[in-house]
């Protein structure tokens, strides 16, 4: 069995996966932990979820509790099973271009990089530890959303900044999302019937967090995030593209006495939620569709700053097979999607109002005379995860 976890600062999720087919065994999640009660879910494949409200100090007996029902739901005869645990780390710096085994100096690295993602490196690196105390036998392995990221020529990726910020500082646009984009180029792929390396595209991953990729010959060559996640398009609470002389301008305005300060407001009080009120892009569709003002400028400009890059990229691109939306929003707002391609019409993008309608389900959303392709492919990081599992458990 490979089992794969995504740890969070309060949450974990997982999936579990035979190791031969990478058939789906079970999933699920736990979530505020370290809150009074924590809302545990498992689905076991084939089968209503079991639901629970326990109460979960750490990590560590979220962990615990999840492993002991796995075997209860008989996912799993014993721990045993397990042979690997694949973890999703969001920042890999330049020292990680793909998935690798965790050794002592891996865990170093990624503790180091954590200055990259304060919020989520510690919490990945814990879930390692966790998981290498609690399955001993299992090999560990870390798939990094920065790696994909890696073939980004400089002139992507370099900042118009003093130049040895470069050299002293690692100062250069990582990007992220960089698992969710993989996966999504592999699918397109297979639905063109062709190799990914005979494919350009722009991936649209459309969430919570958001970003757009530009794919030449299977490989990312531009991201429209940045040297975090917060800069590129407009998300939930981030407030995406700033200028820099606008923080120093409210820093000044709000009388703010740090930098973590100012973070916090871009990262968490912002996008949606800054505009609207609401971080929930449900909610603001609703009350943009009540006539909200303050809810259809968000969508308007979430609308604005997907199209800005889209275009940006096929320019790059000189041309695209395939243009792909994924994520909570990419794959259930037709009304984001349309927005987007209505723009490309003079390209000869011909959006097919009824495939449009599709929600959280694969399918094509073009006329087959369509100039390029678009697609709604719903992503799966923990399958792109156990990918990678499956082929270095093979190398031993």
């Amino acid at each position: 069995m490979i089992l794969v976890i995504n740890c969070g600062s309060s949450s974990f999720k997982f999936k579990l996966y035979t190791a031969d087919s990478l058939t789906l065994r079970a999933s699920g999640q736990v979530e505020r932990i370290g809150q009074a009660k924590s809302p545990v879910k498992i689905r076991i494949a084939g089968e209503s979820a079991a639901r629970w409200e326990q109460v979960m100090p750490n990590h560590e007996a979220a962990i615990r509790f999840v492993l002991q029902q796995l075997v209860a739901l008989h996912a799993l005869n014993n721990l045993n099973e397990i042979k690997a645990v694949g973890h999703r780390v969001v920042a890999g710096g330049e020292e990680f271009d793909r998935s690798v085994v965790v050794t002592d100096e891996v865990r170093r690295k990624i503790n180091v990089l954590a200055e990259l993602a304060p919020l989520h490196n510690p919490a990945n690196l814990q879930g390692i530890e966790l998981c290498q105390r609690l399955l001993p036998q299992a090999m560990a392995v870390a798939a990094f959303d920065t790696a994909f990221h890696q073939t980004l020529p400089p002139k992507h990726y370099m900042y118009s900044v003093p130049y040895d910020w470069y050299f002293k500082y690692h100062v250069r646009r990582y990007g992220a999302h960089g698992i969710s984009h993989r996966y999504i180029v592999q699918e397109t792929a297979r639905q063109l019937h062709r190799k990914e390396t005979d494919l350009t595209m722009i991936s649209c991953h459309l969430g919570a967090g958001s970003s757009v990729c530009a794919v030449d010959h299977g490989c990312s060559v531009d991201i429209s995030m940045g040297f975090t996640p917060l800069t590129g398009l407009q998300m939930a609470t981030r407030s995406g593209d700033v200028d820099a002389s606008l923080v120093a301008f409210m820093v000044k305005k709000l009388g703010i006495k740090t930098v973590d300060e100012m973070t916090y407001l871009l990262n968490k009080q912002s996008g949606f939620k800054g505009l609207a009120g609401s971080a929930d892009m449900r909610d603001v569709e609703q009350m943009a569709a009540q006539g909200n003002p303050r809810a259809q400028l968000a969508l308007e400009l979430y609308n604005t700053s997907v199209i800005r890059y889209v275009g940006q990229y096929i320019t790059e691109l000189k041309g695209v097979d395939a243009i792909t939306f994924t994520a909570g929003i990419g794959e259930n707002s037709p009304e984001v999607r349309a927005a987007v391609l209505s723009q490309l019409g003079y390209l000869g993008v011909q959006l097919d109002k009824a495939r449009n309608k599709v929600r959280g389900q694969l399918a094509e959303i073009t006329t087959p005379d369509s100039s390029i392709r678009a697609f709604v492919i719903p992503t799966d990081e923990e399958r792109m995860i156990a990918q990678d599992v499956q082929r270095l458990l093979a190398k031993l």
